[in-house]
């Protein structure tokens, strides 16, 4: 019997509800048919956001969303995208597609998303085509209430209010498509840029993330770190955030591997190569407290998440992947790994929201199906806003060859404000189960509920079929003096409320 040690009263940090974060793009079907349809189509809408999106997002709790990108983010243009929609200039998104973008989802559509779906917004500026004025009238556009042009435009384009940017990028991967740029260039480049990211808000001060490495991109972090610490003065580098990308890709680039049709190896692999995400945080932490000792500087993974082969028949531009017990089991991986090191993590935001890459919901004309990583997602919201309390659960190493072993077992532990304890624990074992006994430090568990996500690791959900991953209630757990006892089965995820 595994050992699953908790203490409740030995708090570890605030987990911010920013952590279950997402991530929209102008990327094949994330923004045009995923969210946003417009008003004159026959899908239910409101002002031109899917109603049935909409709901179910605000039904996962979504904290924060990040827009336009991405890739896309520098090489776009803000001023495309407002005024009458029929003026609007057209471009090809070369990034995705090649298809044509008509830029009829701008910075007052998704504003509006944000209102709809009740979360945070967070703008990325463009550094690789754009200019510092650009930025600039950009924030200013958004977040000025008094007179100026940009002010003045916003309210002539129909919002006569200043929005609320909670949190604004300053470029997008600049090591790659965002300008191939050296760290050196671009930490120059950002300390320019972000100066005109003004808080014209005297109540609201802007987060401005800085774009950091690309996955184990070491010198990249070091470098940026270095050179924006720099006589830099109160101003902790210019910076609240630095930004790191990591993808779980099972195979090569070229050859990413199947979405669905995979073997136990291959379910093995995916997962060793998600868990790297604790070492990438570690050491990338390890780099950023050289330089900034009093921990002002958050750590944002603003993407991660499975990036498989596309699905046959579709745009290879659109990055259209189906979702299966997997992809369920890498975002509870991730979950916990970001609850664990949420003093210094403090946002993280899955690509993408619909219709891409590990997408939370799929689309398809008028249908709509929830995948089995919006269970996921679901079921984590009961740590939003809580205090992670110290946990330690003991592990065995499983999987089908020695170079693909990892933990059977991943776990963590929150207290929420109304005092309910909150346990995810997931079990990566395909075909063994595990006795689990909950041993509570100083504390008496008085009531213990749960509920389970569970299947084959290929299991999904298609719009024929759209529950068969799906949250359940979880009856095979009890108190049994002061400890809590279940068995958890093979390839599952599971939830447990414990009252105190």
């Amino acid at each position: 019997m595994a050992k699953l040690y908790i203490n409740p009263n030995r708090k570890m940090g605030h987990i911010n509800p920013e952590l279950q974060g997402h991530f929209s793009e102008h990327l094949g079907r994330c923004i045009y048919e995923g969210l946003y349809v417009g008003k004159g189509s026959d899908i239910p809408n409101v002002n031109g956001m899917r109603t049935d999106v909409v709901e179910a997002l605000k039904e996962m709790k979504i904290p924060v969303l990040r827009w336009p990108g991405g890739c896309f983010a520098d090489e776009y243009h803000w001023k495309d995208g407002i005024g009458d929609k029929a003026k609007r200039k057209k471009m090809i998104n070369t990034h995705w597609g090649g298809v044509v973008e008509d830029n009829s989802f701008g910075t007052h559509e998704f504003m509006e998303l944000c209102r709809q779906l009740g979360c945070k917004p967070y703008v990325n500026g463009n550094v690789g085509s754009g200019t510092v004025q650009e930025m600039s009238e950009w924030v200013e556009y958004m977040t000025f209430d008094g007179v100026s042009p940009m002010a003045d435009l916003r309210k002539a384009n129909g919002d006569e209010k200043a929005w609320v940017v909670d949190y604004f990028g300053v470029g997008n991967e600049n090591w790659g498509c965002g300008g191939n740029m050296l760290p050196e260039y671009y930490a120059n480049e950002y300390r320019r840029y972000q100066t005109y990211v003004r808080n014209y808000n005297p109540d609201h001060k802007i987060f401005k993330v800085a774009c950091g490495p690309n996955g184990d991109d070491y010198e990249w972090t070091d470098t940026v770190m270095k050179k924006c610490f720099e006589n830099c003065g109160p101003n902790h580098g210019f910076m609240d955030g630095l930004s790191l990308h990591y993808y779980t890709v099972p195979g090569e680039w070229e050859h990413k591997g199947a979405a669905t049709k995979f073997t136990e190896k291959e379910y093995y692999e995916t997962l060793k190569k998600t868990l790297y995400m604790n070492e990438l945080i570690e050491r990338h932490l390890a780099i950023m407290d050289k330089y900034d000792k009093n921990h002002d500087v958050a750590l944002i993974v603003d993407e991660w998440g499975t990036w498989f082969d596309v699905e046959p028949g579709t745009n290879p531009g659109f990055l259209y992947q189906q979702n299966t017990m997997r992809d369920a089991m890498v975002a509870a991986l991730n979950l916990n790994i970001f609850n664990k090191h949420c003093d210094r993590v403090k946002m993280a935001n899955i690509a993408q929201l619909v219709n891409v890459l590990q997408s939370v919901i799929l689309t398809e004309g008028d249908k709509m199906v929830k995948t089995p990583t919006y269970q996921v997602f679901k079921m984590f919201s009961h740590h939003q806003d809580a205090q992670l309390v110290e946990s330690f659960v003991e592990t065995s190493e499983v999987g089908v060859e020695d170079e693909n072993q990892i933990p059977n077992l991943s776990e963590s532990v929150s207290i929420g404000k109304d005092g309910k304890l909150h346990i995810t624990i997931a079990n990566t074992a395909l075909n063994v189960d595990y006795d689990i006994n909950g041993i509570m430090i100083d504390a008496a568990p008085k009531n213990v509920k749960a509920e389970i996500i569970h299947g084959p690791m290929d299991a999904y959900n298609d719009f024929d079929n759209v529950e068969v991953v799906t949250i359940k209630e979880f009856n095979c757990i009890k108190i049994d003096n002061n400890d809590i006892v279940f068995t958890i089965p093979a390839c599952s995820i599971v939830h447990i409320e414990v009252e105190m």
